[in-house]
């Protein structure tokens, strides 16, 4: 049976996607992060061997001893703990040691290109899940009133001078005003942030950086991010139409229903 790699997160890309990929015929081998990856994902896969962030040579070791010649990265690093618990090893310190610049983009693109020179070529997770990337239009909740929209155009516009930093993908607005943008601390946080200092009401735009490499790092959504919304009296979720995963989407929209709250897909 072919076999393909899963360099795996937290969360539940990892999952959709080995699924999606034992749907096709293939057997799924995983790298998979301690503290991050979920360990029931071991259930679900052929091959499962723990890696600590920053252990590229080992990664790339377990996928060349189990013949896999193509891998995905699927599900998030925290940031927090890429900063303070990374165990590099000397295949990371050769990207390292060959890099300008230290920012995501940068870095996971060198990643790639590290693992290609191996004989490995990194895909885009999205290659096999399609299904689930944001349509278009309104998708839950109530219609957007006019002056959300106006909050949205202002969400969308500062989320690309956002994503020019290489910064993050999420900004909250409220009635004109910029709440908070993403850093180091990830969306939840950010929405709580936003929500503090603006109180309920708030609109939530999330979208791709302007030179996204859709291979890794994709905006996800799932019922998670709404209960947060929900927790602060947020109001709107504004995703990027066919670059942002929705995880369990069903449940989303059932969700953003049953809240309140308005959930659209936004080009």
């Amino acid at each position: 049976m072919e076999r393909i790699g899963l360099i795996a997160g937290n969360g539940q890309l990892p999952f959709l996607f080995a699924r999606a990929a034992r749907a096709r015929g293939l057997e799924v081998v995983v790298a998979a992060h301690r503290g991050e990856t979920d360990p029931a994902l071991e259930q679900e896969v052929g091959h499962f061997a723990w890696v600590r962030v920053g252990q590229v040579g080992r990664i790339q070791k377990v996928f060349r001893q189990a013949g896999v010649t193509q891998a995905a990265m699927a599900g998030g690093i925290g940031r927090v703990r890429a900063l303070t618990e990374a165990r590099p090893d000397l295949g990371a310190v050769r990207i390292i040691s060959r890099l300008r610049s230290f920012r995501d983009d940068a870095l996971l693109r060198a990643v790639a290109a590290d693992f290609e020179s191996q004989g490995i070529t990194i895909i885009a997770p999205t290659d096999f899940l399609g299904e689930v990337l944001c349509p278009e239009g309104h998708l839950a909740g109530p219609t957007l009133k006019p002056a959300q929209e106006k909050d949205v155009a202002l969400g969308r516009e500062v989320a690309v001078l956002l994503g020019h930093a290489d910064v993050g993908q999420t900004v909250v607005v409220r009635d004109g005003h910029v709440l908070a943008l993403e850093a180091v601390e990830g969306t939840d946080e950010t929405i709580r942030r936003g929500a503090k200092l603006g109180g309920p009401g708030a609109v939530v735009v999330k979208r791709c950086k302007p030179e996204q490499d859709l291979r890794f790092d994709l905006p996800a959504v799932g019922p998670r991010t709404l209960e947060v919304m929900a927790e602060v009296g947020a109001r709107v979720l504004a995703l990027e139409v066919g670059r942002t995963v929705l995880l369990d989407a069903p449940a989303l929209f059932a969700g953003a229903t049953a809240r309140g709250i308005t959930l659209v897909g936004v080009r």
